[in-house]
């Protein structure tokens, strides 16, 4: 080995640690944008060690530096552009479609590498294996995640599509796996078992996610995350890379921890979501519906700011609609409003609220809400009934009372108790469903008041009308 390789190998070691530290900064709000950058310099030191070590051992041709290098500047410009132009209730879709581009390159990288292979009847299990399922997982994350960038952008429909032998299917394609990887390892040049391999991963990506529903997704998100961690791993074992190896497991093993804590928020098992899946998403919202059919009370401006004005506590339990209407500074303001005239404002925060994890804080972090009153379900749930008045806005299947009932598409799923506060205001554009495609009966509670608009709009109305019995 000689001094730049040595040097390559412990910029390679200090990138790995950089991985480590900044992942563990991120487990605080407080130091996670530290985090994120450290780990963004980890992966900045990895690069420029791999290309230092190509040039150092002559291994690429011209043709290869002028594909390297525009490949990483359009690659680069393209991510920068969508991280800093996409809107938060895009995020999701962004995070999808981040999550197909990480398993269609480890893909990449498995088959590319078996395939340049000198001698590959050489080759041991200890590369043919983790290849196998490099291609198997990253295909999966690749086919899987455009399914639910798709559904989540809207064009694919959001409900559950369970098409003809879908179920079969699932168990089927899995034994090809099997088969296929085992075929691969007898015989490592097989250019056939490679093809059968991924195109029966690509296949059960899409079967495996176009059944599920919108409320399973931001656990589908996760769980795609936590594969796209596991194949990068994988990549990394077939190119003998540490960083890799270890960058992919961390990604995969926190991706896998989380995805299990958001299955078991919603008291299912990850095996059932996988499986089945419920839900519409695609529930029409018809702005003005009568809420008179529904017999609920609803309630104007006006009334909300008498509530809020002369209340001593309020929570309030941000959901998706208030993600699509980009209502989270006008919440903040509102709340700030409240603060000064010396009301106990807090949020509640359902682990599966929004479309992914962690939505809502990152969502409300933008509008500089600070972290101490974000406060999680567990925690929160105590504190209704001794709220004043609970303020929901657009949250609709994790504060329905229909939960803690067997029978229905919900039963089960933990939910905040929305329904023990003394007073409820919910902010909905209609009487339209959730996600689950179920009535919320907490919207006919007599304590219930429905005010009718927009996020945005009626927060901006609340904040007018809270000021004139403030001022």
């Amino acid at each position: 080995m000689n001094t730049v390789e040595t040097t390559v190998g412990y910029a390679l070691l200090g990138a790995a640690a950089c991985f480590v530290l900044g992942l563990h900064l991120m487990n605080s709000p407080r130091t996670a944008r530290r985090g994120n950058t450290l780990s963004a310099a980890g992966m900045a030191a990895a690069i420029t060690a791999t290309v230092v070590l190509l040039a150092d051992q002559g291994a690429i041709t011209a043709t290869g530096w002028l594909v390297l290098l525009l490949g990483g500047v359009l690659g680069s410009g393209l991510g920068l552009y969508a991280a800093r132009s996409v809107e938060m209730t895009s995020m999701p879709q962004l995070v999808s479609l981040f999550n197909a581009v990480g398993g269609g390159a480890a893909v990449l990288i498995a088959v590319t590498d078996l395939l340049q292979t000198a001698h590959p009847g050489d080759l041991a299990a200890r590369v043919t294996v983790p290849g196998a399922l490099d291609i198997v997982i990253g295909a999966v994350t690749f086919s899987g995640s455009l399914i639910a960038a798709g559904k989540l952008q809207g064009t694919i429909p959001g409900r559950p599509i369970i098409f003809p032998g879908a179920r079969a299917t699932s168990v089927a394609l899995p034994a090809v796996f099997a088969l296929g990887t085992l075929w691969l390892v007898l015989d490592p040049g097989s250019v056939t078992a490679m093809l059968v391999l991924l195109l029966a991963a690509l296949a059960f990506g899409v079967s495996m996610v176009l059944p599920i529903g919108g409320a399973d997704m931001p656990v589908v998100i996760s769980l795609l995350n936590a594969f796209t961690g596991t194949a990068v791993a994988m990549a990394g074992f077939v190119l003998d890379e540490p960083a890799l190896i270890i960058a992919g497991a961390l990604v995969g093993a926190s991706g896998g921890i989380l995805t299990k804590l958001m299955a078991d928020a919603m008291n299912r098992s990850i095996a059932n979501i996988i499986i089945g899946g419920f839900g519409t998403g695609d529930t029409a919202v018809a702005v003005g519906a009568d809420a008179a059919d529904a017999q609920v009370r609803s309630v104007s401006a006006d009334d909300v700011a008498i509530q809020l004005a002369y209340a001593s506590k309020v929570i309030i339990v941000p959901g998706y609609g208030l993600a699509a209407a980009q209502a989270q500074h006008e919440l903040g303001d509102l709340a700030n409003l409240l603060e000064e005239h010396g009301i106990d404002v807090s949020y509640a925060i359902h682990p599966v609220a929004g479309r992914m994890p962690g939505h809502m804080n990152v969502l409300l972090a933008e509008a500089n809400v600070p972290y101490p009153q974000l406060k999680e379900m567990e925690d929160v749930n105590p504190e209704f009934p001794q709220a004043d008045v609970a303020l929901v806005i657009g949250a609709n299947d994790v504060t329905n009372p229909a939960a803690r009932r067997p029978g229905n598409a919900i039963s089960g799923m933990p939910i905040l108790d929305v329904d023990k506060a003394k007073s409820i205001v919910v902010i909905k554009r209609s009487m339209g469903h959730g996600y689950a495609g179920i009535d919320n009966e907490l919207y006919a509670n007599p304590k219930t008041g429905m005010f009718f608009s927009d996020a945005k709009k009626g927060l901006a109305e609340l904040k007018s009308a809270v000021r004139t019995f403030v001022s």
